[in-house]
């Protein structure tokens, strides 16, 4: 990725550019479209998908009125306390507030305006949130809110243009970009001038070279997010002297289906399910959360593991798209003894009852195990058993380019570009510097959020920029 010096002979200028198109780009585009701005987004693939279309796709959000329908309490400054809090007090503090106040007016905004039917899960409830909060479509699947942004962005006449990968920012010496440079499948490229820009083109997980440089524990994991995602936002913010911060932070996963490659909903462990290694045996506090919990996965033999639950527990994730493929394809064994699923699952026989064994004494006693793990109020696992084999996996980073309270990028020394906007994967996260502080639902958090701050900042950029021609 390049940024070359600003020049003339665009064959277009764009009042609002926006590089990507995936939850942050569109909301950024629908927002920026409604305040009265032209729009263009580009996207790289032949159609608007990204790492959202590989999510669950559910957006935390606070106050909202699915959860007062539900008679779930919340507030924007508990969600911000359970944030800095799993990140252990890492994240700006201004940011963590922004975007827990901006969640759910996005959610209802999008309800509203543009008809995406949102509702609130309240079966279950992810590690680290004191209140039920995940709300998403009804395949709760991130293709479906992918899909669903698109259709309304074309409703709004807002032009997407796909195949159309940017190569190079054009910036003026003081750090106003131009313009960019997009090339086409066939090679051909095309220079588009812009008023504003918004960068959400996710983070650098695509990147080998990257990731062996910020997150080298997995440099050689699965990675199992977009292969879109190369870094090219903190690549041009560098050139440019932006700041960017916390790149070491990451979305791991340690439940993706081994090889089905599919997402097993966490569900599976936070409803009173257990993880073993191929020896059969436990080996960590798994309901700590499944970000940190990838890395984890991969330490044991052969990097795999085994998710163990039941069925109620399978009803409960049957909600899920992803859950019900992974069905579909074979990779949830069931069965209706435990020697006849240490049989399928070829786990030693012997270690596998002891260790569930020991699993329902402690949820008998609503004991604290030897790995940290309370199993208080949790219920006992019944036949029929299930399990499905799983490896971990880098799902996005959480770090990127600093940004301001409109979504502005930073610069290294001081002050804000005057018209360079991030959201999503491209902007540096809520997460801090480590997997461990990724709270479930951070990465669609701060793109449908800070996308809508973006959208909006980069529109009155815009305006301000043709006001001063």
């Amino acid at each position: 990725m390049t940024v070359l010096p600003a020049g003339g002979g665009y064959e277009v200028t764009i009042p609002v550019v926006v590089v990507g198109a995936g939850a942050a780009g569109l909301c950024a585009a629908l927002a920026a479209r409604e305040a009265g701005a032209e729009v263009l987004v580009l996207e790289r693939d032949p159609v608007p998908r990204g790492s959202t279309a590989l999510s669950a796709g559910l957006v935390p959000a606070a106050g909202t009125r699915w959860q007062r329908e539900a008679g779930i309490a919340d507030t924007p400054e508990a969600f911000a306390a359970d944030i800095r809090a799993k990140a252990e007090g890492e994240p700006d503090p201004a940011e963590v507030a922004s975007v827990t106040r901006a969640a759910g007016p996005a959610l209802e905004w999008l309800a509203d305006a543009h008809g995406l039917d949102f509702s609130v899960i309240t079966d279950f409830r992810y590690p680290g949130h004191s209140a039920n909060r995940m709300h998403g479509l009804p395949t709760r699947s991130g293709q479906e809110l992918v899909d669903r942004l698109r259709q309304a962005a074309e409703a709004a006449g807002i032009d997407i243009l796909c195949d159309a990968h940017v190569v190079a920012l054009h910036a003026t010496p003081d750090g106003r970009i131009a313009g960019l440079t997009l090339r086409r499948p066939d090679g051909t490229e095309d220079r588009i001038g812009c008023i504003a820009l918004v960068l959400a083109c996710n983070g650098y997980g695509g990147n080998k070279d990257l990731v062996r440089r910020h997150i080298p524990d997995l440099a050689d994991a699965l990675y199992f997010g977009h292969a879109g995602n190369q870094g090219d936002a903190v690549l041009w913010g560098e050139a440019l002297g932006a700041a960017t911060r916390h790149l070491s932070g990451h979305q791991g996963h340690g439940s993706v289906a081994h090889p089905a490659g599919i997402l097993l909903t966490w569900a599976t462990i936070t409803e009173g399910g257990v993880q073993v290694n191929l020896e059969g045996h436990r080996f960590s506090d798994e309901s700590h959360g499944y970000s940190e919990q990838a890395a984890k996965v991969l330490e044991q033999p052969d990097g795999l593991a085994w998710t163990i639950f039941d069925e109620r527990i399978a009803g409960i994730a049957r909600q899920f798209e992803d859950f019900r493929l992974a069905e579909a394809a074979g990779a949830v064994l069931a069965a209706e003894t435990v020697p006849a699923l240490a049989a399928l699952t070829r786990l030693p026989e012997g270690a596998l009852a002891a260790t569930l064994q020991e699993v329902s004494q402690f949820k008998r006693e609503g004991a604290t195990d030897s790995q940290g793990r309370n199993f208080a109020g949790v219920p006992e696992l019944v036949a029929p058993y299930f399990a499905v084999r799983v490896t971990g996996a880098l799902f996005h980073t959480q770090g990127g380019l600093v940004v301001d309270e409109t979504a502005r990028v930073r610069r290294m020394e001081g002050g804000s570009f005057p018209n360079l906007f991030a959201a999503g994967g491209a902007a540096c996260g809520v997460s801090g510097a480590r997997a461990s502080g990724y709270l479930s639902g951070n990465g669609l958090l701060t793109a449908v959020a800070l996308g809508r701050i973006a959208g909006r900042a980069a529109s009155e950029a815009a305006f301000e920029g043709m006001r001063a021609r």
